[in-house]
């Protein structure tokens, strides 16, 4: 554990079964082990490129959890505020393979998992505000009512301190009780952001803009600092404190697996962000972190290492 951390966050990990061919997911018969979670792959990315990261949840004292445990910690992450609890267990997913870019067949073993069982309990004030930075995403705030108040909490904590905190919708529409209920809740996360991360189909399904330009302003009008809107292959467009713009995607000539994409884009941003470097370099950085994890099958192996970065000159 560090005495000083970049970024912290919370979120669900998960065990992550990948099938060995493509296809239905009952016809295969051989499965990698690998983790998952949306706040975990963005954890993964910032190590990575070098920052100090915290990362706070729940696991089961059961096998799973202790993989995850050591794969995240092997990852240079602290994990002083992970908690494992005998009495519950961890979460896990199949994952289908693909290699066409194409969206994989998913299947959830989630519900009622240790992390859906986290609590405001669970914060710790002065471990969170050793850190520059809070990451959240809705995915979180989605999987039960105590961790919706545990998402509301830290970012209020984080911004009432002068801490700045990000967030990515992230959408998980399964998880919500209905589209109204996700939209006035992920909208009321946003709210409480610096920076805010739609994708551009779910800015339209949260705001009813249509175009980019208008997605980011409607989270301006929010109060977002900054809101960078991903346009998949379109690259990316941005609305700031100092203007606004577009980035182009870098050029990817093969796309195998788009399964962490965004978590990527968003390390990729975050990381140049508290570097001190410029919205346009943070979002051309952000840009190329997404190509990177698209190019390889998994959630979170193609995000590159801070000598990767600097060698691309980002």
């Amino acid at each position: 554990m560090t005495d000083r951390l970049d970024v912290v966050t919370f979120g669900e990990a998960m065990m992550l079964l990948v099938a060995d061919r493509p296809g239905p997911l009952e016809h295969s018969e051989t499965f990698s082990r690998r983790t998952a979670g949306a706040e975990t792959n963005v954890a993964i990315g910032l190590s990575r490129l070098g920052l100090q990261v915290g990362w706070a949840s729940r696991l089961g004292a059961d096998s799973m959890g202790r993989y995850l445990l050591a794969a995240m910690a092997a990852e240079g992450i602290d994990c002083s505020h992970v908690r494992c609890d005998a009495g519950q267990k961890t979460g896990f997913m199949f994952k289908g393979k693909v290699t066409d870019g194409s969206d994989p067949p998913v299947e959830y073993h989630r519900q009622g998992s240790a992390a859906s069982h986290m609590g405001v309990e669970d914060i710790d004030q002065a471990w969170m505000l050793s850190a520059r930075h809070l990451h959240a995403t809705g995915v979180f705030a989605a999987i039960s009512p105590s961790a919706l108040e545990v998402a509301r909490a830290s970012m209020d904590l984080m911004r009432h301190a002068g801490r700045t905190v990000s967030f990515d919708p992230n959408l998980r529409p399964t998880l919500w009780q209905s589209a109204e209920v996700m939209r006035q809740t992920i909208n009321d996360l946003a709210a409480r952001a610096d920076w805010v991360l739609p994708g551009m189909e779910e800015g339209r399904l949260l705001t009813g803009q249509n175009t980019a330009e208008g997605i980011a302003a409607f989270y301006r009008k929010l109060g977002a600092k900054l809101v960078v809107v991903k346009l998949g292959a379109q690259g990316a467009y941005f609305d700031g404190e100092g203007g606004s713009g577009h980035v182009d995607a870098f050029p990817v000539a093969r796309v195998v697996d788009t399964v962490g994409a965004g978590d990527g884009f968003a390390a990729g941003l975050v990381s140049a962000l508290l570097e001190g470097c410029t919205v346009v370099d943070a979002v051309r950085r952000a840009a190329w972190v997404g190509a990177c994890a698209v190019q390889v099958a998994g959630d979170s192996e193609g995000l590159p290492t801070r000598k990767q970065r600097i060698a691309a000159g980002l």
